[in-house]
């Protein structure tokens, strides 16, 4: 394939949803909506909307478990780390989100 093909697949591939997919509710999981951050600016502690406040450690057990909403667990610098689900909407990144 040429250039031009790649492209025009990567094209049709990208213009297949306009709109961000909006996931859905789990009135079992509770959503992530303000963070706390230290002097690097490195996220240390979360708070649910229900206001509780979690540690790092305890919210990617949670996560793990699938009883934060909207947040994704994966390995990266020889650990596992909490990330958004990437969804196209910049404001609720966990690092945009308000902070306690």
């Amino acid at each position: 394939m040429d250039n031009k093909d790649l492209e025009n697949v990567y094209n049709d591939y990208k213009n297949q949803t306009k709109a961000p997919a909006q996931p859905e509710a789990d009135p079992f999981q509770e959503q992530i909506v303000a963070v706390r951050k230290n002097d690097d600016g490195d996220i240390i502690a979360f708070k649910t909307e229900s206001g509780r406040e979690l540690d790092y450690v305890m919210a990617l057990s949670e996560a793990k478990e699938g009883k934060l909403a909207h947040v994704d667990v994966f390995h990266k610098y020889g650990r596992d780390i909490i990330r958004s689900e990437p969804d196209g909407v910049k404001e609720n990144n966990l690092d945009n989100l308000d902070t306690f």
